[in-house]
């Protein structure tokens, strides 16, 4: 027989291990992530690296116009020939998904492009120019001035030695060229956040779904990423470290925001960390990314055990487990007897106060990566200046499984942006999923300036 549900010695546990969220000063927080952005943009030490995109996006609505777009970052590679309707909203005309060259195999540069354009080629109509193309890569790349991207490094799925160190967009155009294509003046290499943001400002209504038509102002465009990891980006006006200052056009800045360094970090976040492959570097996304906050759950778990805060008959099973995906944290969280995984399996067996005192600690690991995800956030939409206009809405496009799925987390997020951004004055908010983000930012950013 467990002991009985005691959320206060629970909660005293998490503030002991400084991952309760009530230990975070919101308020500090969103100052402290500010600060740390004006640092990075004037090239000063930080651990936000506030990257340039180059990319500014379209000024109005593109209507007619026909552009290629590429999506790759995985295992796969998509492409796809996108019209812009009327109202300037990107429609798929024809699509094609294949691998990812590198990975069934080395290739080389060559090869490496040739069979990004095998995919692209047939989309092309016989003869026929396209308004542009765009790119969305999501691999460590340098964002070139041109808005092309040099390799930097690939992840272990691709293996593409000879790529490294090249311009992507320069690449494929020659490659394009070589077979007859009209090639666009320039090919657009963009990351998946930007593609959020992008996507977010076709995509989603600039007045908000209040029906004002043609008075419709749109307002700035936040893209946020919660998936695997995490990440936004916003447009900026002013980014002395490459001299760049232009408040009426504006350009797309990368936050890297999962590589913020928070003081409101506990012990157990600092014990996690150290177990790590990389202790020391993005510590923010290891409170709340995908990759890492079912790891995270399970440490905790652990040591929740070890100390006898949670009492159970399955404390060795528990204590052997050597990972716990995150889908797994979200699958018991949902239906913590039925579910399938590895901690719902452990779960099955206990009493009902060994179930709600392990989904009650999970939850405060939940609630606190939706105070951090808000602040990155709020910070963005702090730099933009917006939402102030009650009809000018800051539209935040949202992408990502973790954001979508943990269950109470994108409630919880949206509560704290809330809070955060109408301290002192109202401000008008809408957060919205967008399907098909990279894809659909690819084809806007091909019509970026």
């Amino acid at each position: 027989m467990s002991a009985p549900f005691d959320p206060r010695s629970l909660a005293d546990f998490a503030r002991y291990y400084g991952f309760h969220y009530g230990a975070c000063d919101p308020e500090t927080l969103l100052k402290d992530l500010v600060i740390e952005m004006e640092r990075g943009l004037r090239g000063d030490p930080s651990t936000l690296p506030m990257l340039p995109s180059y990319i500014k996006p379209a000024a109005a609505a593109q209507a007619g116009k026909v552009v290629l777009a590429l999506d790759a970052g995985g295992t796969n590679l998509r492409a796809a020939r996108i019209r812009f309707d009327a109202n300037g909203k990107p429609v798929e005309e024809e699509s094609r998904k294949t691998f990812m060259p590198g990975t069934k195999g080395q290739v080389s540069a060559d090869r490496f492009f040739s069979l990004i354009a095998d995919a692209l080629e047939p989309l092309v109509p016989s003869g026929a120019a396209m308004d542009g193309l765009g790119f969305c890569f999501s691999y460590p790349m340098e964002a070139l001035e041109n808005a092309d991207g040099r390799v930097l490094f690939f992840s272990k799925e691709v293996d593409a030695p000879e790529v490294v160190g090249r311009e992507v967009g320069s690449g494929l155009a020659a490659e394009l060229r070589r077979r007859g294509v009209k090639v666009p003046e320039r090919v657009v290499l963009l990351n998946d956040t930007t593609a959020a943001l992008l996507a977010g400002s076709a995509e989603i209504p600039a007045d908000g779904g209040l029906s004002l038509g043609a008075a419709a102002v749109p307002g700035p465009v936040v893209g946020f990423i919660l998936g695997t990891g995490t990440n936004v980006a916003y447009p900026e006006a002013r980014i002395p470290k490459i001299g760049f200052e232009d408040e009426a056009s504006p350009q797309i800045v990368v936050c890297e925001s999962g590589s913020f360094r928070t003081r409101f970090l506990g012990r157990l976040d600092e014990s996690f960390d150290a177990t790590t492959k990389n202790p020391g570097a993005y510590t923010f996304e290891k409170t709340m990314s995908g990759a890492y906050l079912g790891g995270l759950a399970l440490f905790m778990l652990k040591q929740a055990a070890a100390d006898g805060v949670l009492e159970m008959r399955g404390a060795e099973a528990l204590s052997k487990l050597a990972a716990l995906p995150t889908k797994d944290v979200t699958s018991f969280m949902r239906s913590p007897y039925s579910a399938e995984g590895a901690l719902s399996a452990i779960m099955s067996g206990e009493d009902r106060s060994t179930v709600s005192s392990a989904s009650f600690l999970c939850s405060l690991l939940i609630e606190r990566a939706a105070l951090f995800s808000a602040a990155s956030v709020a910070a963005a939409v702090e730099r933009t200046a917006g939402g102030f206009d009650p009809l000018s809405p800051v539209r935040v496009a949202a992408e990502g499984t973790t954001f979508m799925v943990v269950r109470g987390l994108r409630s919880s997020f949206e509560s704290y942006l809330h809070r955060m951004l109408t301290a002192k004055a109202p401000r008008s908010v809408l957060v919205s999923p967008v399907d098909q983000a990279s894809l659909l930012g690819a084809a806007v950013a091909a019509l970026s300036r």
